[in-house]
């Protein structure tokens, strides 16, 4: 199960901290396919957020395929976004978590680590703000 954490000073939208928390949660193989997500009245109880918030989130979750409503049931994971080698047990995440020790060792606070890893991951894999969006025929 996710337990879900907004943080209201981020400027990010409420219901996108939740969809991107439920990615990030099945890219780390937390959830896999056919889990339950936390009912809306479950989330509220625990982010005391309104409910229509939840809802939007998983609508746009179900929107992009990756969970279904069950009428009575529940909002269930369709498909994961784990990949081999990402999974919360992998040895790269072990590596990272030695480096970010280094680097609140060395000084460091939460936004200086992630100004760090956001130029270095636009360095590897380019700024997503550049890049076309997906779908659009370029020609």
């Amino acid at each position: 199960m996710v337990d879900f954490r907004i943080d209201r000073r981020t400027g990010v939208a409420t219901y996108l901290q939740i969809v991107q928390q439920v990615k990030q949660a099945l890219r780390l193989g937390v959830l896999a396919p056919g889990d339950k997500l936390p009912t809306a009245k479950e989330v509220v109880a625990a982010t005391a957020i309104n409910p229509n918030t939840v809802l939007k989130a998983y609508r746009e979750l179900d929107r992009e395929g990756l969970v279904e409503a069950r009428p009575g049931l529940g909002t269930f994971v369709r498909r994961s976004l784990a990949r081999p080698g990402a999974g919360a047990d992998s040895p790269l995440r072990g590596e990272l978590a030695d480096w970010t020790q280094r680097a609140r060792a060395a000084g460091l606070d939460r936004e200086d680590v992630a100004a760090l890893v956001a130029s270095v991951l636009d360095e590897h894999f380019g700024d997503p703000a550049r890049r076309p969006s997906e779908g659009t025929a370029t020609g």
